[in-house]
């Protein structure tokens, strides 16, 4: 079976560099990717809806998984089947790849293609050649480090939403191309979308009562917790139970689960107070709807600030996390904007205390978003879209 996939990883390879030699680049051709061709979302969507409107003139295309074509042809998105024939050719034939997660290595970058690799969070845990050990299924540290690094060398842009992040990016991915520090294009939505009317809408849209909280509860992944290459596990660490009882008058949680984690996770019971909207396809829509967020080593807080709602974070493997898996950036333990818990009952208390203590102020929130969101005005994807369409015209002077 290694050697079939070894085998069909070559002819892969090579149908792919016969379409690059077989047809002419089309100057107007655009493809977007996010999260591995599994969603219309994040930071390539963001893109894709501003450039749709503001440069016509261009073609857009989406790279999808086929397990996942049913989302992009609800929204009525062009797209093309990820590794089939066609996909080939109109990778090759692209001026402009966007996508914010890693392609596979076997993928050569055609000549003439520039690739903007958009990325997608804020980075709290250590990432790539900043890592000390990688505990994830089917690679060690040296291997992981140098297939990153191989696949960063690809990147013509590379996005950022704050300083932080740029210095950041720059080691741990050893990117020597063009960074666009702009902040997120998909935090755009925030700025447009959280008053009242909107929010009761995407309520409606989402099937959510429009009477009670909403918590959004959007954990990472554990690298050392997995099925398989990719596959990765993930359990629910608190009391269901204890919750529901304390909770379901006045609240409902969302799970979003990270799009790794590959459980149908049972809340069997639970309908009508725990939603599972993990495979939905768009994260911001939750941000917008949920009165609160619990998280705990994921990126979203960083997005979710930009909102000023309370956060929690249920950190219930904090030492291992910290010490053994990944490590952070910064001290999170101090400076997080929320408090930090470990069991459910803590969790609960957490959760009462933002009915009567303004968040904002305890945890000094508006020092945060100075460091980490200042660049966020609601204007990011233009800045984007505006610098690299720019490079592609100066391309063809």
């Amino acid at each position: 079976m290694k050697i079939i996939k070894i085998l069909a990883l070559k002819l892969y390879k090579i149908l792919f560099w016969l379409c690059g030699k077989s047809f002419n680049k089309d100057h107007s051709l655009i493809i977007f990717e996010s999260f591995l061709g599994k969603q219309f979302s994040d930071n390539p969507r963001a893109l894709y809806e501003y450039m749709t409107i503001h440069y016509p003139e261009y073609r857009f295309l989406w790279s999808v998984d086929k397990r996942y074509t049913e989302v992009f042809e609800r929204h009525d998105v062009p797209y093309i089947k990820r590794f089939s024939f066609s996909w080939m050719i109109y990778m090759n034939k692209a001026a402009l790849w966007i996508s914010n997660s890693r392609m596979p290595l076997w993928i050569p970058k055609p000549k003439g293609t520039t690739y903007l690799q958009t990325w997608h969070g804020t980075p709290l845990k250590k990432l790539a050649v900043d890592m000390d050990e990688v505990h994830m299924p089917g690679t060690d540290t040296e291997n992981y480090k140098k297939n990153f690094t191989r696949e960063s060398a690809k990147w013509d842009f590379l996005i950022s939403p704050n300083e932080y992040s740029s210095e950041i990016f720059k080691r741990a991915f050893q990117f020597d191309g063009e960074m666009l520090e702009t902040g997120y294009p998909r935090n755009d939505f925030l700025f447009t979308n959280s008053d009242e009317e909107a929010i009761n809408n995407l309520k409606k849209d989402l099937n959510l009562p429009e009477d009670k909280k909403i918590i959004l509860y959007a954990p990472t992944w554990r690298d050392d917790s997995y099925h398989a290459k990719g596959r990765y596990k993930f359990n629910l660490e608190f009391d269901m139970k204890q919750m529901y009882e304390n909770l379901s008058d006045e609240y409902i949680i969302i799970l979003r689960l990270h799009y790794l984690v590959s459980e149908n996770l049972d809340i069997s019971g639970y309908e009508g107070f725990i939603y599972d909207y993990s495979n939905y396809e768009e994260i911001r829509d939750l941000y917008v709807v949920s009165d609160m967020l619990i998280t705990d080593y994921s990126s979203v807080f960083f997005d979710y600030a930009n909102l000023g709602r309370p956060m929690i974070f249920y950190v219930y493997d904090i030492d291992n996390y910290r010490d053994k898996l990944r490590g952070f950036y910064f001290d999170f333990e101090r400076k997080a904007p929320g408090p930090l818990v470990t069991a459910t009952d803590e969790l609960l208390q957490a959760i009462k205390k933002t009915e009567t203590e303004n968040f904002n102020e305890i945890y000094n929130t508006e020092e945060f978003r100075s460091r980490f969101g200042a660049l966020e005005d609601g204007k990011a994807s233009q800045r984007v879209a505006d610098e690299v369409i720019c490079y592609l015209g100066s391309k063809l002077v």
